[in-house]
């Protein structure tokens, strides 16, 4: 992440190159890489472009869905439009863009960790997406969130409900207990984190899971569980 500077041309195209789109307009994707907390961010940082591409984001899915499982009900295509909008997918989605490399935040950034951080790589996808549809209509927005969650979206996994919730309601009813999730490790830089979590059921062996954040570290330890205990089948790869 960079302390306050503006995309320079290097940058900028380093970026579009690997958004897969060219903006008329430069300053929308600085604007879209601006976090609050960046020197003279006051009305032009992310924040209103973030709740516009949040829309433009379900919008396109629900879209991506609607056409990929046409046998499907209300209640899978919703399942599966959650995790896919989700914090934890966009975060993954800023991730394979390295955009944590070019946000634009100012000193307070520093005391952002583990959920709050993974939140602004989410919020920048978001507000990424409102960039390209401002400054390119529909068609570029649906283009950029095509290429990057139409893999995701295809997973035959994707209409699993949430894993914590799952193993919880499955521990209770086999083991009459609940799960305990213990941090075992923190590493990593603040725009980077990773948390290690072991989740323990009285009755079966442990699973341990590491990810970008507490929760999807528990998410991950769970779903371990589940598919090794034959709960879920195991998921596949996008």
């Amino acid at each position: 992440m960079s302390k306050g500077r503006s995309l320079n041309t290097e940058d900028r195209e380093r970026l579009e190159a690997a958004i897969g789109y060219s903006f008329v307009q430069k300053e929308r994707l600085d604007r879209a890489l601006t976090h609050a907390s960046a020197r003279n961010a006051r009305g032009s940082n992310y924040e209103r472009l973030e709740f516009l591409g949040d829309r433009v984001l379900g919008l396109c899915v629900a879209e991506l869905l609607f056409q990929t499982f046409k046998d499907a009900d209300e209640g899978e295509l919703s399942v599966r439009l959650n995790q896919l909008v989700s914090a934890d997918s966009c975060a993954l989605v800023a991730d394979t863009l390295s955009l944590h490399l070019f946000i634009r935040t100012g000193a307070d950034v520093k005391k952002l960790t583990g959920k709050s951080m993974l939140n602004v790589r989410a919020d920048v996808v978001e507000s990424l997406i409102a960039a390209i549809y401002l400054d390119g209509g529909l068609e570029a927005a649906r283009g950029f969130i095509q290429r990057h969650w139409a893999a995701r979206a295809s997973r035959v996994d994707g209409a699993r409900r949430d894993a914590k919730t799952e193993l919880q309601e499955w521990a209770h009813a086999r083991f009459g207990a609940t799960p305990n999730y213990r941090i075992d490790d923190r590493s990593g830089p603040d725009h980077d984190p990773r948390f290690t979590v072991t989740v323990e059921i009285p009755g079966i062996a442990p699973e341990t899971g590491i990810d970008r954040s507490k929760r999807a570290a528990e998410q991950v330890a769970a779903t371990k569980i589940l598919e090794r205990e034959g709960v879920w089948k195991k998921a596949t790869t996008a």
